[in-house]
């Protein structure tokens, strides 16, 4: 029997969460062959679209179902709980098909009608030559999350328009059918992103088509004269929105840490003395603080989503550098949880294959991202305290 395919529009946020479940649950079952293969299967791609998480972050207008950054987070958070690398495309393809919706209309209309997904790397490593009403981009850039099974890539470049002062930092949107992917992906965590390396030779990109994220950044707005005044990424700062995703799957993955650590503490018997570990102060020690300290991880998500939601009403002054700190501070404790679980449970927890190992893995590698570095952060936010610019983005 084929699967329901739903409509945008009608899409409710327990379907999404469904749906999260659903691409988590199969990520989990292929997550063999993820590692092996360094991507997840058509098969989760096929779901992430089926059940309309894809277009869940687009306004309206497009038939999606404008999700609120809170349902954004339960979905990445669920899918997260099974399969991390699955979390991370789950996380990043609604996130990137919604940049067009920061377009001139006519570049967002091409590429939102297309339907294809978009992948994108913000790193701004490429170069710009005008070529008529366009630029013909070329560069080289890693770490392309999802590149695998997207129509359109955003690339960061630095563009000196005729009119601005300064090169403007700008993510052009190229189709990947015309940019060659060099499938380089062979990481300890994180395999199944499939997050390979791209290059780009003199490729032509129409002035529509280039998203100025300097406007982005500072206006929070579309450039058109009419918009969506209830779309919610219209009100919310750029960049620590867009990073939001990476807190709730390392959260999602201390969760699920936490889960099979109990499991194998309620089973395990310590050779040195007999003692069911379960009965033991010592695991009970543990596993009530890791608990503890998961609350504190979720507490502190929480109040980055509030932040975000009531930035506008609040003025616009909270910094990027505290939305920073506050992320990677929340990604640092779930590490945390991960390490200490392992080591907790000592000498049979290092087998390959196992739950533990590919969730230890995975929470390390998404604290390694740049935007989830905690030094970087609190070395940031610390500038921003004392009265000094931090120059982070968030």
């Amino acid at each position: 029997m084929a699967s329901l395919v739903l409509k945008g529009e009608d899409v409710t946020v327990e379907d999404l969460l469904a749906g999260a479940e659903r691409i988590g649950k199969l990520a989990e079952q292929e997550a063999p062959e993820a590692e092996k293969n360094a991507s997840i299967s058509q098969n989760v791609v096929n779901l992430i679209q089926e059940t309309q998480i894809s277009r869940m972050m687009l306004p309206k207008k497009y038939g999606g179902p404008q999700a609120d950054l809170k349902t954004f987070a339960k979905v990445v958070r669920k899918v997260a709980n099974y399969n991390i690398s699955a979390a991370w495309l789950t996380y990043l393809y609604p996130l990137h098909n919604m940049l067009p919706a920061f377009l001139p209309e006519k570049g967002a209309d091409e590429i939102i009608h297309q339907g294809g997904l978009i992948c994108d790397i913000f790193a701004a490593l490429g170069k710009a030559e005008q070529d008529g009403d366009g630029y013909r981009i070329s560069g080289k850039w890693s770490f392309v999350s999802g590149v695998n099974y997207s129509d359109w890539v955003g690339v960061g470049v630095m563009i000196q328009f005729p009119d601005s002062e300064e090169p403007v930092y700008c993510l052009p949107m190229l189709k990947t059918s015309e940019v060659e992917v060099i499938h380089n992906w062979d990481t300890f965590g994180l395999r199944g992103s499939g997050s390979n390396q791209i290059i780009a030779d003199q490729v032509y990109v129409p002035m529509e088509r280039i998203l100025r994220l300097d406007q982005a950044e500072l206006t929070r707005r579309p450039p058109v004269e009419e918009y969506d005044t209830d779309y919610p990424f219209y009100h919310v700062p750029f960049f620590p929105s867009f990073y939001l995703g990476f807190g709730y799957m390392a959260l999602g993955g201390a969760e699920r840490i936490l889960k099979e650590f109990k499991v194998l503490t309620e089973k395990r018997v310590r050779l040195m003395d007999g003692v069911r570990e379960s009965e033991s102060p010592r695991s009970q020690r543990v596993l009530a603080e890791m608990t503890t300290d998961f609350h504190l991880a979720e507490a502190l998500l929480d109040k980055y989503i509030n932040l975000l939601e009531n930035y506008e009403k609040d003025g616009c002054i909270t910094p990027p550098s505290e939305f920073f700190a506050i992320r990677t501070k929340a990604i640092k404790i779930c590490t945390d949880i991960a390490v200490r679980a392992l080591l907790t449970l000592g000498g049979g927890a290092l087998y390959k294959g196992g739950t533990m190992e590919l969730f230890l893995r995975d929470v390390i590698a998404v604290a390694t991202h740049k935007t989830s570095l905690y030094e970087d952060a609190v070395a940031a936010y610390g500038k921003d305290l004392f009265g000094f610019d931090s120059g982070v983005r968030g």
